[in-house]
């Protein structure tokens, strides 16, 4: 069973990755984790940290389709480990996956139609020439743009994952309106692809609903996925 989350920066991501391992622990062991861009990676992750520090400049300045690349070799790296982990009948869960990619990168490009031409070709990339394994279920975790904002502008780099950015902050994390075009096209994915799937994590009022609450809605899309009851 291969499970992705996914989501914008700053949108409470890691804590929920770490209530769904918790769960998926003691639901299907044994459970891998894999939390991508893998920055330890040879070639690739320290690639990837660099751009994002702005290394090779701001977020306009490398195509799209060059980052784009940078992010599929870095899982591409990665696909013996996932085979062996799911044929061995194992649970894989991953943080951030190929929708990542595409929802990043495409977001960047000056019109729709160049913007879809990229999407097929990373598709095409890293689940036909990489032979990535596709999920069996795609979570989205889908928050106010509000929330993103105020969480971009606190102080994150105590956060899991951020050494790659050696005390600098993240490019992709600069532009807020840049943010809300990747939600659109996350959303769009999920409206195309049944297996990736939105959790609304809005309160009624507009603020973000409990981290708790969220995670109820989180496991009981897993449960389905797997077969596993509710209690």
């Amino acid at each position: 069973m291969l499970i992705v989350m996914e989501g914008l920066d700053g949108a409470g991501k890691s804590t929920q990755v770490k209530k769904l391992k918790d769960y998926l622990s003691e639901a299907c062991p044994p459970l891998e984790y894999i939390h991508f861009p893998r920055y330890d990676a040879p070639v690739y992750g320290g690639l990837i940290g660099k751009f994002l520090r702005g290394g090779f400049g701001d977020n306009k300045t490398v195509h799209p389709q060059l980052v784009a690349l940078l992010f599929a070799e870095d899982r591409h790296g990665a696909v013996p480990e996932m085979r062996r982990i799911l044929d061995s009948g194992g649970t894989l869960l991953l943080d951030r996956y190929v929708y990542s990619n595409i929802a990043y990168q495409c977001a960047k490009m000056p019109d729709e139609a160049r913007a879809e031409q990229l999407k097929e070709w990373i598709l095409a990339t890293e689940y036909g020439e990489f032979g990535l394994p596709r999920p069996d279920l795609n979570i989205f975790l889908d928050v106010p743009i509000g929330f993103v904002e105020k969480s971009l502008s606190a102080d994150r780099t105590s956060d899991d994952h951020r050494e790659y950015l050696e005390g600098g902050k993240d490019i992709h994390e600069a532009d807020i309106e840049f943010q809300k075009r990747v939600r659109g096209w996350y959303q769009a994915q999920a409206r195309s692809d049944s297996s990736f799937v939105v959790v609304d994590c809005s309160a009624g009022d507009g603020g973000m609903l409990p981290p708790e609450t969220i995670f109820a809605m989180v496991k009981a899309l897993v449960q389905k996925s797997l077969g596993i009851k509710s209690r």
